[in-house]
């Protein structure tokens, strides 16, 4: 056991490596310490718990195989006895498995046998950048004191101290993006570019360019080089919203360049390295999706690493209130008296179901705020349908049909009355439901209701 801090001031952040081969642990000594930093460098798991009760430390590096047990040992050690301590992992080449189930287990990222300088100076940068201590983000910006809303902050603390890629899962307006740029903001790319991406709004034949960039000439129009998305979020976040409607072809290239961390613009020879955490989202069921073929079981396996689930609105009834008072607060003009709800609006609004969830409690209340004559926005404002049935309580169904098919009927109403609403403008129609033009469309063709 040698103790290597020569050259590192005495309040230089201190790196434990833990690595039974002599030579690996010489260069990853050498690297840090030119780094500046102060370094003791063990050869077993034994060696480094010793050494984690006896010191404090600021990173711990150690490799996924040692002689006296698997790396992934320390990191659940590190996790339960010193949970504000980052840990990386070292990986053998291509063992992507390896790579997400350290990830998994809790540790802040990884990097691959044979060990990439550049790559290990990134990681430890990125890993010594992270705050003192993991804390919830505060209430100003995920509103709400529900059970729910307590848990994902708390994950959302936990997940911003690590780079393990995050997939959001939640229906449609739950605040998934809100979800992920929180994540980056208390992390350690805060600094860095947060680039959300919405993959379904990409022609298919764009998404290459779009995502990795061009070269010059690289087809017409190509007048300049231009960057894709990985470039831009270079050091950063790259958030893709909606990323099941990635075309399987595109899903290929996603994957290798997630595994490969490096990419290729449309016409270049070489590829380059990138440096970007992915987060990605969406309202269906990955899982089931991968069942039916139409998307990459292996592409799953590295999104999914950590799920965070965002409530629906109908789950966080409480929050409403709140969540209604900042929105008005938002909506109401510069130096005009703050809107409120009457009692009975505000009851209605805590036993709608908000199959929109927050996007759309924002839409009903912009209308309300739009159609009120009064100071005080009340029931009549808010145009809500009837509520048949209190919560806990399941309305009746008078036509006996199952219950997909009259759910089905309330759904197919819903989007027919939109549309007549709004005089079959669909765009209209989805902000007035709370939705995605994209989701009218496929839930009109879905229900065979027809475009005029």
């Amino acid at each position: 056991m040698r103790r290597a801090e020569r050259g590192a001031a005495a309040d230089a952040p201190r790196v434990l490596v833990v690595d039974d081969e002599p030579d690996i642990r010489e260069l990853l000594e050498l690297t840090l310490v030119k780094m500046g930093l102060g370094v003791v460098a063990v050869g077993s798991i034994a060696e480094a718990k010793d050494r984690l009760k006896a010191e404090r430390y600021d990173l711990c590096l150690t490799d996924m195989r040692l002689g006296d047990g698997e790396g992934l040992e320390l990191v659940r050690h590190i996790g339960a006895a010193a949970s504000d301590l980052p840990v990386a992992v070292i990986t053998a080449y291509g063992s992507a498995e390896n790579a997400v189930a350290a990830l998994k287990a809790g540790a802040f990222d990884y990097v691959s046998k044979p060990v990439g300088l550049e790559q290990l100076r990134t990681l430890v940068r990125s890993a010594l950048a992270l705050p003192e201590r993991a804390e919830a983000p505060g209430r100003q910006r995920l509103i709400g004191g529900s059970p729910a809303l307590a848990q994902v902050r708390a994950m959302i603390a936990k997940l911003a101290r690590t780079q393990a890629p995050v997939y959001i899962s939640g229906e449609s307006g739950s605040g998934k993006e809100l979800a992920a740029r929180l994540i980056h903001e208390n992390g350690a790319r805060r600094e860095r570019p947060f680039v959300p991406v919405n993959c379904g709004a990409i022609p298919e034949n764009l998404m290459e360019s779009e995502f990795f960039g061009y070269k010059k000439g690289a087809f017409t129009g190509a007048a300049e080089d231009r960057d894709g998305f990985f470039q831009a979020a270079n050091g950063g976040t790259l958030f893709l919203d909606e990323v099941a409607d990635l075309p399987l072809a595109m899903q290929v290239k996603l994957l290798r360049a997630i595994q490969e961390r490096r990419v290729r613009k449309v016409g270049a020879t070489q590829e380059e390295a990138v440096d970007v955490r992915i987060i990605c989202a969406t309202h269906q069921k990955l899982a089931g999706l991968v069942a039916s073929g139409k998307f990459r079981q292996d592409l799953f396996y590295r999104l999914n690493v950590i799920e965070l689930a965002m409530p629906p609105l109908r789950d966080c009834r409480a929050d409403i209130p709140d969540l209604a008072e900042a929105v008005l607060s938002r909506l109401a003009p510069a130096g005009a008296p703050k809107p409120k709800l009457t009692p009975a609006a505000l009851e209605q609004l805590s036993r709608y179901e908000f199959p929109g969830n927050i996007r759309e409690l924002e839409n009903i209340l912009e209308r309300a705020l739009a159609l009120s004559s009064a100071a005080e926005i009340d029931v009549a404002d808010l145009r809500l349908a009837p509520v048949e049935a209190v919560e806990g309580e399941v309305a009746p169904d008078e036509s006996g049909a199952p219950l997909p098919e009259y759910l089905d009927s309330l759904e197919r109403k819903a989007i027919l009355d939109a549309l007549a609403k709004t005089e079959f403008n669909r765009t209209a129609a989805a902000k007035l439901l709370g939705i995605t033009f994209r989701q009218l469309r496929y839930r009109m063709q879905r229900l065979g209701i027809k475009e005029e």
